[in-house]
């Protein structure tokens, strides 16, 4: 008796090229509606369904492979003779290949005003429960749930035989694709209803290998998400070595601080902080503004721009080592001055878009939250005293917070004409922070605004502020000491805004 392949699938690429060979091979093709009308329109010989299980499709088609005489056929073990005598018994042939692909539920989802019945239907039922079967049989049957794996299994077979290596494989990858799809219709659905679920379900798909983690001692590969486009998606890169895992976590800060300042604007990173923002009335004049911050640690660090990059700007940017440039595009002329660093990375983003929520695993655990996507609400900030704020102060205590959100806590940025002047990262304490900030600032910080990402414990760090000059300072607010800390600003004629709002980012 000839092996028999059952094929039933929505994505039809490939599919003909793998039904004839596996004719050619001497096997029979049994499919559904669809996929049979199909193969048939392409002269290849194909059973109906509805020829083996002796029932025609019913309920719009919601009903047609769920049949004894297809799930026996896949789920009787070979080796097994009761599994052999009830076959025999019931003239159930063996079905030795499945090959499917689910209905597109989340190209389906996606669709504006589609309406929760179309929504519905686009759920697949007949299709999974049929490579669950086989795979589940994968010893004695093949699964095959993806175009690129069918040359593979012809090629095996006229060999001889899918080996079990390769069954095993199959078998993996097809009870993924059931998760997956299940994911995607819990998510979709919470959603939809906005329900709370008590379960909280990922699916990412190995993208590449990368060189190695953090440290080269680390292994380390890049995942995208299986369901939606992520970062990782949006970036093409035009020029250099693929990045390393240390590149996309600094590519990921840059642009995440680069999306929230309207252009012309750089921003710069070092070791996953900012070392250098700014905006300016060109791309240029900001990449200028925002090197001048910290240049030390612009050296091998990121670069990220909100505009196409010229030749003009290209030639500045190769006075330093940089060791990616991103941005959303760059003109002709630009790319071979750019490209004459051969360490280089030139990236090119589409489109910025980040996730709703933000997840960080916690020794095997998972904590979500909101994302931190509120900047400043300016109608609810108070300044201390209802003092006066001229339009240029307001513009960069705006700016100056915004650049604050991005920086490793404790935070302090000092900034002037929307450009940083000197940036305090990560320490544990907040006037140490500040310390560093205002030192980098020195005499440019007379006259400039200081952000802090939370409260002040103590006044030192207006005190600190005072002795630059700095003009005005803004910050959450809510210390047990508020009234220290005020009283040190109205001594020192520091304009003090209290947004209420806090950004630790640790």
């Amino acid at each position: 008796m000839r092996p028999k392949a059952l094929l039933s699938v929505s994505d039809k690429t490939n599919i003909a090229e793998l039904a004839r060979g596996l004719v050619e091979l001497g096997w029979e093709i049994v499919s559904t509606g669809g996929t049979a009308k199909f193969l048939s329109e392409r002269k290849i010989p194909v059973t109906p369904i509805e020829s083996v299980t002796g029932f025609p499709e019913i309920l719009s088609g919601r009903v047609k492979t769920l049949h004894p005489k297809i799930f026996g056929g896949i789920l009787a073990l070979r080796d097994d003779p009761k599994h052999q005598s009830e076959l025999a018994a019931q003239a159930i042939p063996k079905i030795d290949l499945v090959c499917v692909n689910f209905y597109p539920f989340v190209e389906a989802a996606r669709k504006p005003n589609l309406t929760e019945a179309q929504l519905i239907e686009e759920i697949d039922i007949g299709g999974p429960s049929l490579v669950r079967a086989a795979a589940k049989n994968f010893q004695h049957v093949i699964v095959l749930t993806d175009p690129s794996d069918y040359e593979t299994v012809l090629d095996e077979l006229r060999q001889g035989g899918v080996s079990e290596v390769t069954r095993r494989r199959l078998a993996l990858k097809a009870f993924a694709k059931v998760a997956e799809l299940d994911i995607a219709i819990y998510q979709t659905l919470q959603e939809r209803w906005a329900l709370e679920g008590e379960r909280l379900f990922l699916a990412y798909t190995k993208a590449q290998e990368l060189r190695y983690g953090e440290n080269p001692h680390q292994r380390a590969a890049l995942y995208r998400n299986a369901l939606a486009p992520g970062l990782s998606s949006q970036i093409e890169v035009l020029w250099g070595k693929e990045l390393s895992y240390n590149n996309w976590l600094d590519t990921e800060s840059a642009l995440a601080l680069l999306g929230e300042l309207a252009p012309p604007a750089c921003v710069i990173i070092k070791h996953n902080n900012p070392c250098g923002v700014a905006r300016g009335k060109t791309l240029l004049e900001a990449y200028e503004s925002a090197l001048e911050c910290d240049p030390v640690s612009a050296f091998g660090g990121i670069v990220a721009l909100n505009q196409s990059v010229d030749r003009k700007l290209a030639e500045k940017l190769n006075e330093i080592f940089l060791e990616i440039v991103v941005a959303p595009d760059f003109a002709p002329d630009a790319l071979p001055i750019l490209q004459q660093k051969k360490d280089r990375r030139l990236l090119r983003y589409r489109e910025l878009r980040f996730p709703k929520e933000t997840l960080r695993f916690l020794g095997g655990d998972l904590l979500v939250q909101d994302a931190d996507a509120i900047v400043i609400q300016e109608n609810s900030w108070k300044v201390l005293d209802d003092a006066a704020l001229s339009e240029a102060e307001r513009r960069d205590l705006i700016f100056a917070f915004t650049v604050c959100k991005h920086v490793k806590s404790n935070a302090i940025v000092v900034a002037k004409d929307e450009a940083t002047l000197g940036i305090g990262a990560g320490q544990t304490n907040r006037v140490g922070s500040a310390r560093i900030a205002l030192a980098q600032a020195g005499e440019r910080a007379r006259g400039a605004v200081l952000a802090s990402d939370g409260f002040f414990p103590f006044p030192d760090t207006v005190e600190l502020a005072a002795q630059y000059g700095i003009a005005a300072i803004i910050q959450p607010g809510g210390s047990v000491r508020d009234p220290e800390v005020f009283e040190a600003a109205r001594k020192h004629k520091i304009t003090m805004v209290l947004t209420g709002v806090r950004h630790f980012r640790h």
